[in-house]
């Protein structure tokens, strides 16, 4: 037989249509299908739904350990209809947007500056690494010391929950902008003030974006305990009286009213980085 009538094997890098289509699922850094993210997002809402609705509507769970999402719909339009859940709604998102807007304002260049000087590195790296590991709300009776019982401890107490961790994030960043990109922008002429302003702060944008993103979370966990500190009003003190009286109801919709806050700010902050950023998430 000659060489050219041989049959052609085919390629062994060539994969059945069936295998790609079942392996989309486990795609390793690759992205997925839109209409395969959208189903897998819409899901990961909708089945604890149902199972929380099948288990409260089936089983013989007494309420005020898990209410129905019937009773916390009907909770949810209680507490807006009296006025409170708007209120409490407010006072959180104030002092959580003023706690975090602060600690964000001061930690970014702070954590710029750790993390292109050394120097500055080695000065306050220690203490930032010290302070970091106390937990905040152990703080509290300082604050009520220094501050009194206002708004004043409740700010603070985000602050410092805040701060200390964005910085370091925000040095970390920094410290991995590639020297050669420094070195060459030493040699195009720039100085230090424009290597710092024009290549690492726009470079390491999209870093200090993600670390403000993840640290909004934990500015939403500390507002629960700061409003436990003479507060008359917020989600955390909502919460607070709702498991005093056992009104379980109303700790579902506490807590489900700040997922929901948390969820858009996050959505906030993606959109915003991929509008500042759109470089960065055309690499990713």
């Amino acid at each position: 037989m000659s060489p050219s009538s041989a049959p052609i094997k085919p390629s062994g890098t060539t994969k059945p249509a069936t295998s790609l289509r079942s392996t989309t699922f486990w795609r390793l850094a690759e992205d997925i299908p839109s209409s395969m993210t959208w189903g897998l997002m819409t899901a990961s809402i909708l089945v604890p739904l149902v199972l929380w609705w099948l288990v409260t509507t089936f089983g013989t769970i007494d309420p005020k350990f898990l209410p129905s999402p019937a009773n916390v719909i009907a909770a949810f339009q209680r507490l807006w209809s009296t006025g409170d859940l708007q209120k409490d709604t407010v006072a959180s998102l104030w002092r959580v947007g003023v706690g975090f807007f602060l600690a964000a304002l001061v930690s970014i260049p702070v954590g710029v500056l750790m993390g292109s000087f050394a120097s500055i590195r080695a000065l306050l790296e220690p203490l930032f690494g010290l302070v970091r590991y106390m937990p905040a709300p152990a703080f509290i009776p300082l604050l009520i010391l220094y501050l009194g019982i206002g708004e004043e401890p409740k700010i603070m107490l985000i602050f410092i929950g805040v701060f200390f961790f964005n910085s370091l994030m925000v040095m970390d960043t920094v410290k991995f902008v590639p020297k050669e990109l420094i070195e060459a922008t030493y040699m195009l002429g720039g100085n230090r003030l424009q290597t710092l302003l024009q290549v690492i702060a726009p470079y390491v944008l999209p870093g200090i974006i993600d670390a403000c993103r993840i640290n909004l979370a934990a500015a939403w966990q500390l507002v629960i305990v700061s409003e436990l500190i003479a507060a008359t009003e917020g989600l955390g003190r909502r919460i607070s009286v709702a498991g005093r009286f056992l009104r379980t109801d109303e700790i579902f919709v506490g807590l489900i009213v700040i997922g929901v806050i948390g969820l858009a700010f996050d959505l906030l902050f993606q959109y915003f980085l991929r509008v500042s950023c759109r470089w960065a998430s055309q690499k990713r």
